[in-house]
């Protein structure tokens, strides 16, 4: 299975579309971009395996491996990315600013029921992080599309 993160990179924070075969699963927040400094940037673009995780602290959540330099970066509920995220992502229903939203444990709920019975399968799952801009190129679009 392959999950794709479009993201908008913000001056103070990074949102995103989480997405599945082109259907939108929830929002989500991160960190603003900082050369992919741990505990302080958001994940570098690229294509990761997510892994099924429990600790006591976040309870089931979701790990994505293999980041180059970085490690323990978690999918786990957050509605304020700058006061709850330490290089993590967080699903969120409703964007509402600069890596701030909505109802993050609804959307957090609606991933795992989404993910849990693929990783209950065997199969594995990926998560392709992609910028806006570039995702709007590679379909087609040009710099002036829209440009009276």
């Amino acid at each position: 299975m392959e999950l794709v993160l479009i993201r908008t990179y913000l001056p103070t924070a990074t949102n995103g579309s989480l997405m599945h075969s082109g259907m939108l699963i929830c929002s989500c927040i991160e960190l603003p971009w900082r050369e992919n400094r741990h505990q302080v940037s958001c994940v570098p673009e690229g294509r990761y395996v997510l892994v099924k995780r429990y600790s006591p602290h976040f309870q089931w959540h979701f790990e994505v491996e293999e980041v180059p330099e970085r490690d323990g970066i978690l999918i786990h509920p957050a509605n304020d990315a700058l006061l709850e995220l330490k290089g993590c992502i967080a699903p969120v229903t409703q964007l509402t600013g600069a890596g701030k939203g909505l109802e993050s444990r609804l959307a957090f709920e609606k991933l795992k029921t989404l993910l849990f019975p693929v990783f209950d399968s065997g199969e594995t799952v990926f998560i392709q992080i992609k910028n806006q801009e570039n995702e709007y190129y590679s379909k087609g679009g040009s710099a002036n599309a829209g440009v009276l």
